[in-house]
């Protein structure tokens, strides 16, 4: 069984198998989610390409989207025959048109709707079943309302929640603004813990340091990481190198640079274009020297008519210059 007190979320248009794959250079024991995929797409679309992953991306959850429980238990099934180490239910995305589509965090007013789901993607495999929510939607946000989610479905089954410590607005608030305009509510999460100690519960939101790591650990069973594992992905070697210690060797950025060429070049080769790929590397200098040169190098260059990997090994080579410049200037007086 794999560690769940470290994940990434699942973030639609970035958490796909080339960043998954780049993210595991990174960090060895993270557990990593693919962006949401409905059930619809499953069933009508190319459910090969939408499943298909690299063996290394374990341990690794495919979340999906839905309210059918006879489509979710298909989709899980596909999953676990895929091998997937875990399936998510998505009770938390605000965007429009998920609600229309009567998923995400719009499910939160039907619990009963839920556990359903949940009961018939449990019986559909042997694979943990998770789910993932906000702290309320709308006005439907308080401590009593959330609870009693929590408690119907996990008589379903369910026994995983992560919860996103904001509520969600399907009305006036963009799916970015529900990023970040809805206060951070932690309490509420332990709040959860605290009444149902017997369920794994991972907290999420707005969590960017260590220190804020260690102190959620304090009560949480885990911390799931978005916006700042995206854009800072190196964070997640000082994740490995603080509580895996003793667990495979970390490469340093530029090693994973080089290991990520050679996966682009088996890509670019399946016609997969360049830009595609280099997008989820820009943050992986930051705060280093040279981490502006790198972002910038890569964003004018990488889009442009038969770019190969030689524009990332000039993007490296062109950091790494700038780190020695650095090195090479006196200090400040």
């Amino acid at each position: 069984m794999f560690d769940r007190r470290f994940s990434v979320a699942p973030m639609m248009d970035w958490t796909d198998r080339h960043d998954r794959y780049f993210l595991r250079l990174i960090a060895p024991h993270v557990l990593l989610y693919t962006e949401m995929i409905t059930t619809g797409a499953l069933i009508h679309g190319d459910r090969a390409r939408f499943l298909a992953f690299d063996p290394s991306e374990h341990p690794l959850a495919l979340q999906l989207g839905g309210s059918d429980p006879e489509a979710l238990a298909r989709s899980a099934k596909w999953a676990a025959d895929a091998g997937y180490d875990e399936v998510n239910l998505n009770v938390g995305c605000p965007s429009a048109r998920v609600k229309s589509g009567r998923f995400g965090a719009c499910l939160l007013r039907e619990p009963e709707l839920v556990s359903e789901c949940i009961a018939a993607m449990k019986a559909a495999v042997t694979i943990p079943i998770s789910l993932k929510c906000r702290i309320g939607v709308d006005e439907h946000d308080s401590h009593e309302v959330l609870a009693h989610f929590v408690e119907s479905v996990a008589k379903a089954g369910c026994q995983i929640f992560i919860i996103h410590a904001r509520k969600a607005w399907l009305s006036g608030l963009s799916p970015k603004q529900n990023r970040e305009v809805p206060p951070l509510c932690y309490e509420r999460v332990r709040q959860i813990k605290q009444a149902f100690p017997h369920l794994t519960i991972i907290v999420n939101g707005g969590i960017s340091t260590l220190s804020e790591i260690e102190t959620h650990l304090q009560w949480a069973d885990g911390v799931m990481l978005g916006r700042a594992a995206y854009s800072n992905p190196y964070f997640l070697a000082d994740i490995e190198q603080r509580y895996f210690p003793s667990g495979a060797i970390l490469l340093t950025r530029e090693e994973v640079v080089e290991k990520y060429i050679l996966y682009l070049v088996q890509q670019i080769k399946n016609n997969v274009k360049l830009s595609a790929m280099t997008r989820h590397i820009l943050g992986l200098f930051q705060g280093q020297p040279g981490a502006k040169r790198w972002r910038r190098y890569l964003s004018e260059n990488a889009y442009l008519p038969q770019a190969g990997v030689e524009v990332v090994r000039n993007a490296l080579a062109d950091e790494a210059d700038d780190e020695k410049q650095t090195l090479r200037r006196p200090p400040p007086a």
